[in-house]
């Protein structure tokens, strides 16, 4: 792929998705776009980004985004924050709350939202609040794949046994298992870019889930998003990202309570 041509795909990813494609990935860009080039019957990168910049529907640049997104997640990754959802849900119960919501960002695949659901649905008392999730990607082949919620054995792999058996009904001849209704009515999916606020959501919502994802953004995308997350954030709500990431060089209303969660705090704080 010619430096001008994966250049042009850099800029329509940046401009399009807010991610940012460091010229080193130019060989995993040249391999994913040959898929479209197949698919489609092109002949050069050249011609496949000259496609995707005079396409008016807007279909075969979700597919683009999609192909150069990493999708990869697995049930109750980053465990310690699930652990601190059920602190958080035990504290909801306490304090008598009636209405919670939840926000999975960048859901992919769906094992986020259906973890949380599981993590919450096994706190005693909380059957008497109503809590929603949002679940949210920008990639629509990915969020129908995320609402059927049905995963090979492998993919269960992180989810213990007992929850595995309560949560998960054996479907396609045993070959897959699928997410039992108790799950899916808890979580609601949406379409939704990142890099485009400002989000169509009113809130307030309690806790914010958005982990592993500001590490493809640059820092005045990542500066939108956050701020986005606190004028959506309930006082006193969590913001969890991923464990390699972090909200240094940003002024935000959040106070670290330990690596990689934040707290909005109650009366505004301080920059």
């Amino acid at each position: 792929m010619q430096p001008a041509v994966f250049q042009r795909f850099a800029r329509l990813a940046y401009d399009k998705a807010g991610i940012a494609i460091k010229p080193e990935k130019v060989a995993l860009v040249n391999a994913r776009v040959a898929k479209r080039l197949r698919a489609l019957c092109l002949d050069s990168p050249e011609s496949y980004i000259d496609y995707l910049e005079a396409d008016k529907s807007g279909e075969e640049l979700t597919r683009f985004l999609d192909l150069i997104s990493t999708h990869f997640t697995s049930f109750f990754r980053e465990k310690d924050h699930f652990d601190l959802l059920e602190e958080e849900a035990r504290r909801w119960v306490t304090e008598g709350r009636k209405r919670v919501r939840l926000w999975s960002a960048a859901c992919s695949t769906g094992e986020e939202p259906y973890s949380m659901a599981m993590a919450l649905l096994d706190v005693p008392g909380l059957a008497s609040v109503d809590w929603r999730i949002l679940a949210t990607d920008i990639a629509v082949a990915t969020l129908e794949e995320a609402k059927l919620g049905r995963y090979p054995q492998a993919r269960l792999e992180g989810v213990p046994e007992q929850k595995r058996k309560r949560f998960f009904a054996s479907a396609g001849g045993g070959a897959h298992h699928e997410a039992v209704a108790a799950l899916k009515q808890r979580i609601f999916f949406q379409n939704l870019n990142l890099a485009a606020p400002p989000y169509p959501m009113r809130g307030p919502i309690d806790v914010v889930f958005c982990r592993n994802v500001l590490i493809y953004f640059d820092q005045p995308t990542r500066a939108r998003l956050v701020r986005e997350v606190e004028r959506l954030l309930a006082p006193g709500g969590l913001f969890c990202v991923g464990h390699t990431e972090t909200l240094s060089g940003l002024k935000t209303r959040f106070r670290m309570v330990r690596p990689s969660v934040f707290r909005r705090d109650e009366d505004g704080g301080s920059d």
